[in-house]
């Protein structure tokens, strides 16, 4: 019986920002209340944390290296998926377009009813700059590759099969709860990385969803979306 290879360095570099982001939420979404700790400042540790590792890995994220920065007609058309993928999903909400409830609601108000500002900075912060680096790192630089060839830093995200966006996509979608909503999100993301090739246009669009999510439930007060 032979054993299994051990993770590269790049795989790694990958794994643990969302590894640790994950840990962090469970412990967010489970934190028993009587500890008389307030679970919502988690969100700041994860958004720290996480990006102090990517800070750390950074230069492991050759995808992410200046020669890879996408050219405007790129980055409009990021922007552009990214508006899309918002306006679809806070309207992709019904009932049987949704997986469970999420473990880690997060609603940043005071006692009074007033609107938390540290809160919904650190929260805005980690889910339009830290998540879109972290997520497109994890789902379409690794897995995405990866499912194509396990020497995925080999793999040219141009000629990435159908087989490896969809499965990708897949379970990129088990992880959130709104089902469809994020099987066009995960398939919108993955397409726009194999269309141009860099990484970075899928992190941008991922970007503008978030950022644009996180206006719209600070102005809405729709904190289910968050």
């Amino acid at each position: 019986m032979t054993n299994a290879p051990p993770l590269s360095p790049a795989t790694l570099a990958r794994l643990l920002p969302f590894a640790l982001f994950m840990a962090l939420l469970a412990l967010r979404g489970y934190l028993p209340a009587d500890l008389g700790v307030d679970a919502r400042w988690i969100y700041a540790l994860q958004t720290l944390a996480v990006g102090g590792l990517l800070a750390w890995f950074w230069r492991d994220y050759g995808e992410l290296a200046r020669q890879n920065l996408p050219d405007a007609r790129e980055v409009g058309w990021a922007v552009v998926v990214g508006i899309v993928v918002f306006a679809l999903w806070v309207r992709l909400d019904a009932p049987w377009m949704t997986l469970g409830e999420p473990t880690a609601s997060f609603v940043p108000l005071q006692a009074d009813g007033s609107l938390h500002w540290p809160l919904i900075v650190f929260r805005l912060a980690g889910a339009a700059l830290v998540v879109p680096l972290m997520e497109e790192l994890f789902w379409r630089s690794w897995l995405m590759r990866w499912l194509e060839r396990p020497g995925f830093e080999g793999v040219d995200p141009q000629h990435v099969g159908l087989k490896a966006i969809v499965l990708s996509t897949f379970v990129f979608t088990l992880a959130h709860t709104l089902w469809l909503a994020a099987i066009l999100a995960g398939l919108a993301y993955a397409l726009l990385y194999r269309w141009s090739g860099r990484l970075w246009t899928a992190v941008i669009a991922h970007a503008v969803t978030n950022g644009l999510l996180g206006l719209w439930v600070i102005a809405s007060h729709r904190w289910e979306f968050w």
